[in-house]
């Protein structure tokens, strides 16, 4: 078992790390005042930049959609990868050998060993792709134009042909260097007892690629009449290929799917490679299997959790098959929080065939004629019931009601019972009683178990004890908007600001109730603000809620270049103090005022705390 990344290995790759060179690789970023980049936001849509960087604190912020984080942060929500592929791709990416605990010698099935695996797949989908133009290739070539697909189609997905040899691929990627076991390791070649031989073979090849890019598999349809193999066969499971966790095109979807909150689940390759060329650029397909948990949950990695305005699409057959798939999706449906729909294809023509039928537009057309998934099932139990007859239709009612029964939004609830018993023929009232009946005991009139809502339920429950919401700044209160520039200064210029300002400051009362939960998780973490990492640690003392408030101070803009920094950053914490210093003048004075004049002892202390109050304040002003 590998064991997990050492955190001092962790800390180290981030310190090494310039964040600008990474997102500098998405993001075209300019100068946005001292120590500060620019650039427009990757996460949302938007013309003017309101996306921000800080390289010295290592922290990116959006004021545009608020999304902000460190580096690790920024690849995991950009590229959909995990905490661990992160630090390994910057680890990597520095030449920094990391360790890992907990007895694991190296990385998730060990680092050198995935490395080769995705060698040896990219080395295979060169040679495919470079074989498509062979002479022999050209039964592949004929598949891909008789369905619309051109040469730069083809470039564009990395379509390439697997020539019909015993060992052409083998030789190829041995002269290469990988070795017999790497190549079994990896599913390009299979074994008998003479030794191994290519798996694909006379076959037209798409890479299966992962979010990152990286080819992990390949998917082969057969072309010629004597390949006595299944329609469609892909690399079996590998250390790098989990079919279950694999989506076909997600490489080229998952941006526009972040962006739009959207996606398009078709049934095949060439299917999503129709829905790309028409537009729908969010399509996506499994991969030998059927569309299962660990897919959704890496569509809603990629939505994100939260998406309740988003969508997702699944594009069905209209024979038994396409059927049972929709089936299977729906005992699903309640893993979602996006709404999720079903298009069906005019003549029941998947996006391969419309789009060779009616063009691009038919294939859009298509997409945006979805039915949502509660109308379609329960228009597919209805018509399996002859509703010419009392019988039909009182077992169609049945059978649609526990469906109804586990909709979550009332409303919607109430417009399906209306919808059943529409199509059902039953009177409303009858409806409604089916649906409360099955919503009650979790099974349909018929007695038909209909499970899933105990789930769903428990899926939807909101976390206990959630944070209040984080108070915004009123930008009309100058108080508030010098509590905010002071908090930026302890967080971005530790070095310039020195501790005993900083303890000073951390003192001092708050009006907006968010700014006074970040002074106090400084106040926490004063003995460590001259260490890395300065920021993380007020991040780890602060509620979660909270972490976005955090990281916009950390990279919110300062003064622009020309500005004594170091003297700003004083000045600003300065008139803060004072500010205070003013508001306890003022209260003593008040109470001396009030104080009987008798009481001399009283009377004299507080004067003497006037007194060094005033001298204070002359300090602050280097009076």
């Amino acid at each position: 078992m590998a064991g997990r990344i050492r955190q001092s290995d962790i800390e180290e790759v981030k310190a090494r790390t310039n964040i600008a060179d990474i997102i500098g690789d998405y993001v075209s970023l300019k100068p946005g005042g001292v120590g500060s980049l620019k650039g427009l936001c990757p996460f949302h849509d938007e013309k003017s930049p309101s996306f921000n960087v800080r390289p010295g604190v290592g922290r990116y912020h959006c004021f545009g959609c608020g999304e902000g984080g460190d580096v690790y942060a920024f690849l995991v929500k950009l590229d959909h990868v995990s905490f661990t592929e992160a630090v390994e791709r910057l680890a990597g990416r520095i030449g920094y050998q990391l360790h890992y605990e907990e007895g694991g010698g190296g990385p998730s099935e060990s680092s050198s060993n995935r490395a080769r695996l995705l060698a040896a797949n990219n080395a295979a989908e060169e040679f495919f792709r470079e074989r498509l133009a062979a002479p022999d290739a050209d039964p592949g070539r004929r598949f891909l134009g008789e369905r619309g697909f051109d040469a730069a189609a083809a470039s564009h997905f990395g379509v390439g042909f697997a020539p019909k040899s015993w060992d052409e691929l083998t030789k190829h990627l041995r002269g290469k260097g990988f070795s017999p076991d790497e190549l079994l390791a990896a599913g390009l070649v299979s074994q008998r007892d003479r030794g191994v031989y290519d798996r694909f073979r006379g076959r037209l090849v798409w890479p299966i690629r992962d979010v990152t890019g990286q080819t992990i598999g390949f998917g082969a349809r057969r072309l010629l009449e004597d390949d006595n193999g299944p329609k469609y066969l892909n690399t079996p499971e590998t250390a790098v290929y989990k079919k279950a966790q694999v989506l076909y095109g997600l490489d080229l979807a998952k941006r526009d799917i972040s962006r739009n909150d959207q996606v398009v689940v078709v049934e095949g390759y060439t299917d999503v490679m129709a829905c790309h060329l028409a537009g729908i650029t969010t399509a996506v397909a499994t991969c030998g299997t059927a569309f299962g948990v660990d897919h959704i949950k890496v569509i809603r990695r990629i939505m994100g959790d939260d998406s309740s305005t988003g969508s997702v699409i699944f594009t069905f057959d209209p024979d038994a098959a396409g059927q049972k798939a929709a089936a299977r999706a729906f005992g699903e449906e309640q893993r979602f929080s996006a709404q999720t729909y079903v298009a069906v294809g005019p003549d029941g023509l998947d996006p391969c065939d419309l789009r060779l039928s009616g063009g691009d537009e038919a294939v859009r057309r298509m997409i945006d004629a979805r039915k949502p998934m509660f109308e379609f099932m329960i228009r597919q139990v209805v018509d399996r019931f002859d509703l010419d007859t009392v019988e039909g239709r009182t077992a169609a009612l049945r059978a649609g009601a526990p469906i109804v029964a586990t909709i979550r939004d009332p409303a919607s609830q109430n417009g399906y019972t209306r919808e059943l018993a529409r199509l059902s023929g039953a009177d409303l009232q009858d409806a409604l009683r089916a649906v409360r009946s099955a919503q009650r005991t979790g099974r349909g009139d018929d007695g038909s178990r209909q499970g899933g809502e105990r789930e769903r339920q428990q899926y939807q429950q909101p976390t206990p004890d959630a944070p209040a919401p984080v108070r915004e700044l009123d930008p009309s209160d100058p108080t508030q908007r010098t509590e905010r520039e002071s908090l930026m200064v302890l967080l971005q210029l530790p070095a310039e600001v020195g501790a005993e300002r900083a303890a000073r400051v951390v003192q001092v009362p708050f009006v907006n109730p968010t700014h006074a939960v970040v002074r106090d998780a400084i106040a926490i973490q004063l003995p460590s603000m001259a260490d890395p990492g300065w920021v993380d640690r007020i991040l780890a003392e602060v509620p979660q809620a909270y972490a976005p408030t955090v990281n916009a101070l950390a990279v919110g803009a300062l003064p622009q270049a020309g500005t004594d920094v170091g003297r700003y950053a004083r000045s600003i914490l300065d008139g803060l103090i004072d500010r205070d210093l003013l508001r306890e003048k003022a209260e003593l004075t008040s109470r001396l005022a009030r104080t009987d004049p008798q009481n001399a002892e009283l009377r004299r202390s507080l004067q003497v705390a006037l007194a060094s109050i005033d001298h204070e304040r002359m300090r602050l002003r280097g009076e």
